[in-house]
């Protein structure tokens, strides 16, 4: 019974169109995208509710408890290609059936954990390999699902792990009041189980181009007719005064009319296309194409997001404490995360009218919402009170919204590697993520032990966004060559003149002998 549903004929099998649908069935896949965005990153970044919850049940510091984090986005980010792997030899569906069993098993069993340390296995290790399996490969057949509408269908559905912060917030905050943190993340675990629920939505699609069978049999008569349509009165007389036999004429017909043309235009605009994918054949098998390395601008764009993930995740597990250090209720401070998501659907949907406009580099629209994050990041520092936190909280959750939903795409732009190199770089670019989202949260939690407060680990995210913000504004430079000296380009220029020294030695004898043949035409 269950071989049956997912096979061909099954109902959950997979789904044959004839192109790429745009539509279809694609929008349930939308829909499972949603809630996989509710139940992975919403997740992750809505735990800070339960941070001192779990410092006093185990006595432990912040810093420790911040491992939970930070060990679940490390393993989530680091194991990106285990997930391509999966996916590749069994399929979409069984991979984030795997991943939500495993995300439920690992958040249930928190409930009954003695020690941190468990912990950091279960949400850690268990959930985060669980967060892997679901996220990449949902992302990825929704993106096959859709192509005109792809940005779009794929921007609106990533807004689910806003949404999910700003119920998740109060919503668990009164459920562990009543009910208490252990059974909270009971029902949380078994919310979670919907994520099964949505692998079995993720069908395979199939394209089957429809062959046009008329085409091919079509008469030839009809096709001389259509031929001889198309030419000159004075041509068709000529031809047809001529004593060819029919298949010969034809075929010279068909080369000098529009549409023999055209036909002969397309066939030779066809040949070089087919000679990029044939060189890119050794590459398709590779999870990591390591010799981006060796490129600077994406070392530097590497770099940025290593420091700027260092203010992606710290700020929404602090955010809550920090508000109740500044003595606004705990019930109030929870609303911090749900103004954060909120605006955060805003950043998501404005940034691409904003990069589509054209007027302004890319990269350097991404630098700007870079640099001014790290402000935001500072004011939380320096404000007072409840409003003056929401609106740190509103321009925090905006800018987040425009650079988590550009700066893996931007990789995809001249300035970093280009169209064809981001599918290789990408797992490059996760991976040294990892280690800063592994890093990140624990950072502010030593902080905030050692000055005891908040604040400083709003510091460390500023810090961070800054080096990042830096080597951004490198990026666009070093691929340009605007940083070489001149030292660096005297040995850069010795061969390419070399080169047109050699060519002006052959050129003038290639031009002597062309003019020197004779023309009939009598023109030069």
């Amino acid at each position: 019974m269950a071989l049956w549903i997912f096979r061909k004929d099954g109902c959950l099998g997979p789904k044959v169109y004839s192109e790429v649908p745009d539509g279809g069935w694609g929008w349930i896949v939308a829909v499972a995208f949603f809630l996989v965005e509710v139940f992975t990153y919403g997740v992750i970044k809505s735990f800070g509710i339960f941070l001192k919850d779990l410092m006093c049940e185990f006595n432990e510091s912040n810093s420790r408890v911040s491992w939970i984090v930070s060990i679940c986005v490390f393993v989530m980010a680091f194991t990106a290609p285990l997930s391509t792997v999966l996916s590749n030899r069994f399929g979409f569906q069984p991979v984030v059936i795997l991943g939500g069993l495993l995300i439920s098993i690992g958040t249930i069993s928190t409930a009954f954990t003695s020690h941190i340390t468990q912990i950091y296995i279960t949400i850690g290790i268990v959930a985060g390999l669980g967060y892997c399996l679901t996220f990449l490969p949902t992302v990825t057949i929704l993106s096959q699902y859709f192509s005109k509408r792809r940005s779009l269908v794929t921007a609106m559905a990533s807004t689910g792990e806003s949404f999910a912060i700003f119920a998740f917030a109060p919503a668990f905050t009164a459920l562990k009041a009543n009910i208490g943190w252990r059974h909270t993340m009971v029902v949380l675990g078994l919310l979670q189980g919907i994520i099964v629920v949505c692998g079995l939505l993720l069908r395979p699609l199939v394209i089957k181009p429809k062959t046009n069978t008329e085409s091919f049999t079509q008469p030839l008569k009809s096709r001389k007719q259509e031929v001889i349509n198309s030419l000159p009165e004075s041509e068709l007389r000529g031809s047809l005064s001529s004593g060819d036999s029919g298949v010969q004429s034809l075929e010279m017909l068909e080369q000098s009319s529009p549409v023999g043309a055209q036909q002969k235009e397309e066939e030779h605009l066809q040949i070089p296309q087919t000679q990029p994918d044939k060189e890119a054949e050794p590459g398709r098998g590779k999870l990591l194409d390591l010799t981006v390395l060796k490129e600077g601008s994406f070392v530097c764009y590497a770099a940025f997001g290593l420091f700027a993930t260092l203010g992606f995740f710290a700020p929404q597990l602090y955010v809550v404490e920090l508000s109740v250090s500044l003595g606004t209720e705990r019930d109030k401070a929870a609303y911090m995360l749900s103004i954060m998501a909120v605006a955060e659907i805003f950043g998501r949907l404005s940034i691409g009218w904003v990069l589509n406009w054209g007027r302004i580099r890319k990269i350097f629209i991404l630098l700007g919402c870079v640099t001014l994050m790290c402000v935001v990041l500072v004011f939380f520092t320096v404000v007072d009170g409840f409003w003056g936190l929401a609106v740190c909280c509103v321009l925090y959750g905006f800018l987040l919204g425009n650079i988590a939903s550009t700066h893996i795409p931007m990789l995809a732009e001249d300035d970093v590697v280009g169209i064809k190199r981001m599918p290789l770089a990408v797992g490059v670019y996760v991976c040294i993520q990892s280690f800063a989202g592994l890093a990140g949260p624990p950072l502010g939690g030593v902080l905030v032990d050692i000055t005891q407060n908040y604040s400083s680990a709003f510091y460390s995210c500023a810090v961070g966004m800054g080096l990042g913000a830096l080597f951004l504004g490198l990026v666009h430079p070093v691929k340009t060559g605007c940083l070489c000296t001149k030292k660096c380009l005297s040995p850069c220029q010795d061969i390419p003149a070399v080169e047109h020294v050699s060519e002006d030695k052959v050129m003038p004898e290639e031009f002597l002998e062309v003019d020197i043949l004779p023309n009939p035409q009598g023109q030069s």
